[in-house]
């Protein structure tokens, strides 16, 4: 990907030609491939385009798949780029193909029809839609009750990345001592994720409870660092531990979507050894590089070390009661 106008291949007058994209076993007519979604900005920000979205969920397929199947999705969509109006849809529109998955959610006074992204043709077929920060449960069709992923949001009061890398530092040593596995991941827009793979026993009630006693043990040891208050007059400049995606029908942003800012920044899983990286900050990787970065799997295993948070709980209690 180019980084500049028609960096899909389609500059000039053919920018708004039809393109047929072949992904697994279904074709995608994306259309007005040139369209200019990520406009350049100052500071060097590329320009991208509808084509170069569609060729990034292409090659990134692979590594995001496994974050997105099976998980009810929120998009957020820009149809006119990320100066134009957004708007986020849970439920999906009639005209998507049949064989783009769905689940019908129940909701106070009816249902909720989301959709599911289970191959790389639905990626293919929402970068066309313009959806462009794909929102994912944590949890997953047939047990939505009980989340099989933990994440704590690591929000700075401003642009700060230090102050994240510490928050950060801080919360990974907590969760070694309460030996629960845990991996960090860029946001794409100013803080860090930190998110623990869970054996999907506790219902979110349940997960929430321990991510908030998690937050408030940490937030005790370091007052001035760090806050669980929700309201922001009430946070001053310390960094604010967000728990409040676990639960039940809230989203988070899935690893490796692309988020509405400018210069096409991803959400990138990152090793915990790339904390020490001075050059690190949440908008680390873009739509022209996240892909080099996901083939070194930096999440690699970290599925296979799913826990039960009781044991956790037990050891939280002990050490910090």
């Amino acid at each position: 990907m180019s980084g500049s106008r028609g960096g899909s291949g389609n500059g000039g007058s053919g920018s708004d030609r039809a393109r047929t994209v072949r992904a697994g076993r279904h074709t995608v007519e994306v259309h007005r491939p040139g369209k200019v979604l990520f406009p350049a900005g100052d500071g060097g920000a590329g320009e991208y385009t509808k084509g170069d979205l569609v060729d990034y969920h292409r090659a990134v397929a692979p590594f995001m798949l496994p974050h997105l199947r099976g998980r009810p999705l929120m998009l957020e969509r820009h149809p006119d780029g990320i100066d134009g109006p957004r708007f986020m849809q849970k439920n999906t529109p009639e005209h998507y193909p049949g064989w783009i998955e769905r689940v019908e959610v129940g909701k106070e006074g009816g249902t909720v029809c989301h959709t599911v992204c289970d191959d790389s043709a639905t990626l293919v077929y929402l970068a066309d839609q313009a959806a462009l920060t794909l929102h994912r449960w944590l949890s997953r069709t047939g047990r939505l009750e009980r989340p099989d992923r933990l994440v704590f949001d690591l929000d700075p009061a401003g642009d700060d990345f230090e102050t994240v890398r510490t928050a950060a530092r801080l919360l990974g040593e907590l969760l070694d001592e309460l030996r629960l596995p845990s991996a960090p991941m860029t946001t794409g827009s100013r803080g860090l994720h930190i998110v623990v793979p869970l054996d999907g026993r506790q219902d979110f009630d349940e997960v929430r409870e321990f991510a908030r006693a998690v937050a408030e043990v940490l937030a005790a040891a370091h007052p001035d660092r760090l806050t669980t208050a929700a309201r922001k007059k009430d946070r001053g400049d310390r960094l604010y531990l967000d728990i409040q995606r676990n639960a039940y029908a809230q989203t988070a942003v899935a690893p490796f979507t692309v988020r509405a800012r400018p210069g096409a920044p991803v959400a990138t899983p990152i090793s915990w050894d790339q904390l020490d990286d001075p050059a690190l900050h949440a908008r680390r990787w873009t739509v022209a590089d996240a892909v080099e970065q996901a083939r070194t799997r930096p999440w690699a295993g970290l599925t296979d070390r799913v826990r039960a948070l009781g044991p956790a709980r037990r050891r939280l209690n002990a050490l910090h009661g």
